[in-house]
C-alpha cells in the first residue's frame, strides 16, 4: 500500500488510486507517454517489429518504429499527496485487442492519443470507450514534422461527442502529458457525477 508524505506531527495521507488507460493507434505514442510522465521505471513489454508482422503493421508515417507493445505499458504518477493514478498502455494493433477487455476493468478513464497523420488509426479506441460508457480525452499529439490542424477541424473529423474534451499534446513533455491526465481526472468525475445524477432524478 502506498502512503503519501505528511507534515510533522500529522498522520500519512492515505492517497486515493485512479486507473487511466492510455490507447490508440499502432505508433502513436503511448509508450512514450507513459515513460515521460512515470515516476518509476514503467514496465514496458516492447518486442522488435518482425518480417512476420509486416502484413499486418502498418509503417506508414512511422517508418522508424523498430518495437511495439504486445501486452501492456504500466507507470505511476503522483498528481497530489492524495491522488495517484496508475497508467496502463494499451497495445496498438488489432491482434492485441483482446488486452483491452482486461485492462479495461476497474479503469476510470482514457487518454485516446490521435496523430493527424493517422487520424484513422484511433478511431478504433474511440468506438471502444464509447460503446462501453468509459469516460475519454483525445489527445493529439503533436509529432514534430506533422501537420497542425485547429482542435475543432480535429474534433469534427472524428465525429466526437460535444462533451468529450479534445487537447494537444506532446508525448514526450512531462509537463503537457501531466495537463492531459488532470484533464482526463477532472472528466471522468464530472462524467460520473452526472451520470449518478441521472439515475437519481
Amino acid at each position: 500500500m502506498i502512503f503519501g508524505r505528511s507534515e510533522r506531527g500529522k498522520p500519512p495521507v492515505e492517497p486515493v488510486t485512479l486507473k487511466i488507460l492510455v490507447a490508440g493507434g499502432f505508433g502513436v505514442g503511448k509508450t512514450t507517454l507513459v515513460g515521460a510522465v512515470s515516476e518509476i521505471r514503467p514496465l514496458r513489454t516492447e518486442e522488435l517489429l518482425t518480417e512476420a508482422g509486416r502484413p499486418f503493421d502498418d509503417l506508414r508515417g512511422v517508418e522508424r518504429k523498430h518495437t511495439t507493445t504486445v501486452a501492456m505499458d504500466f507507470g505511476r504518477i503522483t498528481l497530489r499527496e492524495d491522488l495517484v493514478l496508475y497508467l496502463f498502455g494499451t497495445p496498438g494493433q488489432q491482434r492485441f485487442w483482446f488486452m483491452w477487455d482486461e485492462l479495461t476493468e476497474g479503469a476510470l478513464g482514457a487518454v485516446v492519443l490521435a496523430d493527424t497523420r493517422r487520424l484513422e488509426d484511433c478511431f478504433a479506441a474511440v468506438d471502444y470507450f464509447e460503446r462501453r460508457s468509459i469516460p475519454f480525452v483525445v489527445g493529439v499529439n503533436c509529432f514534430e514534422g506533422a501537420a497542425r490542424y485547429p482542435a475543432e477541424d480535429v474534433r469534427q473529423a472524428l465525429d466526437l461527442d460535444p462533451g468529450v474534451p479534445l487537447t494537444l499534446c506532446d508525448a514526450r513533455d512531462r509537463e503537457s502529458v501531466k495537463e492531459t491526465l488532470v484533464e482526463v481526472v477532472q472528466h471522468a468525475m464530472a462524467y460520473g457525477a452526472d451520470r449518478r445524477q441521472s439515475v437519481t432524478t
